[in-house]
This record gives structure tokens, sequence and C-alpha cells, in this order.
């Protein structure tokens, strides 16, 4: 299993990678203010991040009870990066509403739009992040 060292360097890696590519695509894609989009996408990151942490650590636990190891199948990863997004869709849709002043129906499409962004990126980024750092053996 992971360290927290190394959990706490994949959950940063992921979140500032993210914000890089995130802010300035939706800004383009959904015409608002690049400081605009910058605000929701820190948001959406911090508590993302606090999220990604708590979330992969219990999904390896889940791992390692139900297969006694954590590594993970394309499939596992598929649905691992599946429900972290469904997670965060719930977290993020009333404060996107809020912040622009939008309808729910608005933000959930905003923020369906953010999760098909985040979903093929985690998929990219973890798969990337298991190459460059290899789990330990248990």
């Amino acid at each position: 299993m992971r360290t927290t060292k190394d959990r706490i360097r994949h959950t940063l890696g992921f979140e500032i990678i993210g914000l890089i590519i995130l802010a300035p695509l939706a800004s383009l894609v959904f015409g608002y203010e690049l400081q605009t989009m910058g605000v929701i996408a820190i948001a959406a990151s911090t508590i993302a991040t606090v999220w990604n942490y708590f979330y992969n650590l219990l999904f390896d636990h889940a791992m390692l009870k139900l297969h006694g190891e954590v590594h993970k199948t394309m499939l596992i990863r598929v649905f691992h990066a599946l429900i972290f997004e469904g997670g965060l869709l719930l977290l993020f849709m009333p404060m996107i509403a809020w912040y622009l002043g939008i309808s729910l129906w608005e933000a959930f499409i905003m923020d369906i739009a953010m999760a098909c962004f985040y979903v093929v990126y985690a998929f990219v980024y973890n798969l990337a992040y298991d190459k460059v750092y290899p789990i330990p053996q248990t």
C-alpha cells in the first residue's frame, strides 16, 4: 500500500495539474472570465483534495479486504474514477449554482462537463502516476 507521503504527493500533483488545465479550458468552453472559473476551480480543488486523499485511502483498504492487494485492473480503474467523480458532482453542483447565480440545472450541466473532463484526467493521471511511482509490494 502507498505511504502517507506518497498519497500526499499523488493528491497535490493531481490537483495542481488539474487546475492548470481546467481553469483556462472551462473559461473558454463556458464563456466566463478566467478569474471566475479560477475561483470555482480552486474551491473545487480544495474540496477534491481532501476527498481524493480519503477516497483513495478507503478504496485501497477495500481492495486489500476484497482482493488481498491494491493492484488495479483497467476495469477497476474505470470504476474508481467514476465513483470518485460521482461524489464530487454531488458536492460541487450547489456551489457552482450559488457562485455563478445560475439554476441547479445549468450548474448540473456545467458540473457534468467538468466531471467528464476529470474522469478522463483521473484515469490518465493515475495510470501515469502508477508507472512513475509503482505501488510497493504488500
